[in-house]
This record gives structure tokens, sequence and C-alpha cells, in this order.
């Protein structure tokens, strides 16, 4: 039997890069690759063309985060033949699911990929002002999630985090993001930093959006006076503060800017130590990549990533603002990479796409049976 087919609702897609839009496209491919249809509704923003199956939507740049663009709850009529709705943001492109869900009575499926609530204080820098908006984020949240038949969490601590703080009657599963292992595996990382006059001895570095939530500032602080290579790879609205304080600081700071998929395990392979001081996170894809290219990782005690990292196995923690504890976390990784590295790559199985996607399809089939179910009651 053919996979059910799936509407898939995104706030965030290409060009935009990061783990939410990497997690699409790779269970889409994953889906076809079986022999099923998986359809994404996304915000248009004019540089990219959408591929068969990808369907745009008229948008407008959000001015206060730089890279994500609004979308309208608009419904292709090409999606409105599917089983199972997936709505991947809680935004207007996510309520253009929801809404489709309600008019063809269909499963309605969501993730979690982001706690907005937390993004409250990139918005504003007036304490009252940011806990009306993580208030008001909360309860929009629990509204939205409220409405789905599953919601799809990728790892424990946002489940938990759902049900503490959001709903705790919602129907929340874990299912990892997952990483595509024949693709994020060690590679001679030669070519790389010669391309990227990278020069010898230990690197440390992170990829990803150069947000001012992923906390990358404790990270330079961290590497000010170690004795190895910063490597920061991608881009966004804090890098040029970034610039600025590793100018100020006695780090030896290369800004890559961003990178192409392709070089990405190119990049991890290269890394001593993949450095993630992110509180946010609702799993850490990046970090996962990381340890499936054998490279361990230096991870905030904070958020999935206290999970996603395991200590003394695929990395090292260290809390919080804490500086000089992630300058030794960095310091005892280098010292201990051999061991990690070996320990990170016999994980990678563990980490694999095609388990997530397994279970995916599982939780699919259920929610598309217990509707068939609710329907003839």
């Amino acid at each position: 039997m053919d996979p059910v087919s799936v509407a898939a609702f995104t706030d965030t897609y290409l060009p935009t890069v990061n783990g939410v839009t990497y997690t699409i496209q790779t269970w889409r491919d994953r889906w076809r690759e079986r022999g099923g249809t998986m359809r994404v509704v996304y915000p248009a923003s004019g540089e990219y063309d959408p591929e068969e199956g990808e369907y745009p939507l008229r948008s407008l740049p959000f001015p206060m985060y730089d890279g994500f663009r609004l979308g309208t709850p608009h419904i292709p009529a090409a999606v409105k033949d599917v089983d199972v709705v997936h709505a991947h943001t809680p935004f207007a492109v996510g309520l253009g699911g929801v809404r489709l869900a309600r008019r063809k009575d269909l499963p309605l499926v969501m993730s979690y990929h982001t706690p907005t609530a937390e993004y409250a204080d990139y918005l504003t820098s007036r304490p009252r002002v940011e806990r009306g908006i993580e208030r008001l984020a909360e309860r929009y949240e629990k509204w939205f999630l409220s409405r789905a038949d599953a919601v799809v969490c990728p790892s424990e601590d946002a489940r938990d985090h759902v049900a503490e703080r959001i709903d705790p009657q919602t129907a929340a599963v874990v299912v990892s993001n997952g990483v595509d292992v024949e693709f994020f595996a060690p590679t001679d990382p030669t070519p790389f930093r010669e391309r990227h006059g990278l020069p010898e001895g230990p690197l440390v570095g992170y990829t990803g959006r150069h947000g001012y939530e992923k906390n990358l500032s404790e990270f330079l602080r961290a590497a000010d006076g170690l004795d190895a290579t910063v490597v920061l790879g991608g881009d966004g609205p804090a890098r040029d503060r970034l610039e600025s304080l590793a100018a100020d600081l006695d780090v030896d700071a290369r800004f890559l800017g961003f990178l192409p998929r392709e070089e990405l395990p190119a990049f991890y392979s290269a890394l001593d130590a993949f450095v993630f001081p992110s509180p946010v996170e609702t799993q850490g894809l990046v970090a996962l990549e990381a340890n499936a290219c054998g490279t361990p990782v230096v991870a905030v005690d904070a958020g999935a990533l206290s999970n996603t990292v395991r200590e003394g196995l695929t990395g090292y923690h260290y809390a919080h603002g804490d500086v000089d504890g992630c300058r030794d976390a960095i310091e005892r990784v280098l010292d201990e990479q051999s061991a990690l590295s070996a320990s990170c790559l016999k994980r990678r199985e563990e980490l694999s796409v095609d388990r997530a996607v397994d279970e995916l399809s599982s939780l699919y089939e259920r929610v598309v049976a217990d509707r068939r179910v609710a329907k003839t009651a």
C-alpha cells in the first residue's frame, strides 16, 4: 500500500536555510522515495524557483526578524485532495493548513519546531512588553496546538515544554527530525580547509543562523585566548555585531558566510569541536549532523541540547551564561577529541532520518485510521 498523501504547510522554507527547511525537504524526499506524495505550501520570496509539488504563496517581509516572510493563509487547489494535513509552523501559512483540515474534515498533525515565546526578547528590549508578548505567544500556541490530532515534537524536552507550558492535554509524540546519515558522514576536510584558507591546528566552530537567540557571543567570549581558530558558517542579523566582538577579543575568527549544503559534511569534518550555545533549541539538528560526521559538540545545558548531546559520549555541556564553563568544555572536548569522535560514529544509525520517517509514517496512518473510525461512529 502506498503511503498516505500529505499537504505540508510551513511559514519558513527555501531560500531561507534552517532546521525546519531541511527537515521538511528531507522528509518530503524520503516520502517520494517510498512512493508517497507530500506537497509543500510556503511563502514565496521571489528568490527561489519552486520544484514540482511546491506551492509558493504571496508574502511580505517581516520587519522585526530578518529572513522571515509573512505568507497568506491561502489553500492552493492542488493540495486539497490529500489524506493528512501537516502544519509545521503556527503563523499565517500554518493557519491555512488548519483551515484545510477543518474544511475537508482531514486529520491535522502539527510540528512543534520552535517555542515562539522564547523569541520575545529579540522583538523588544522592554521587560514588561517582553513578558506580555510571551504570555500572548503561549496562549496562541495553546489555541493552535489544541486543533491538532497529534503534535510532533523533535525531542523529549520539546514534548515536556508543550505539556508543561502550553497544554497538558495535547497529544504530543516524539519524532526526531532525523539526519541523512548517507550525506552527513566523515569527509576528507583538506579541500575545504584549503578553499577557505583555514590554518593548521584545532578548529572550533558553528554553522547556522546568526540570530541573537543563538547566543553566539557567548561562544566568542569563551574562545578568547583559546589555542584554536573559530570558524563560523552561516549568516543572520547578529553577524555584524559578532564580527565586531571577535575583533575586540583575542579570537582568530573566520566568518565564512552561507555555506552550500554540499559543503556541510566537509565543514563538520574539519572541526575538532562544534560549539552550540543556543538555549532555545527544540532539538538542535546541526549538533546531530556534526555528530554524524564524527565531530563532538560543546552544548549549553539548556533546552533540547541537554539531551541531544550525550555527556561524555558525543560531547560536553556547560551552564548557560558560564563563559568559563564553555571554555573548559571546549578544552575538554579538544583533549578527548579522538575518543569522542569514535563514540559519535557509533551512534550514527540512531540518528537516521529513515528511522524518523518510519515513525512519522506510523503516526500518519494512525491519525487517518482514527478519523475514519470517528466518521463512522
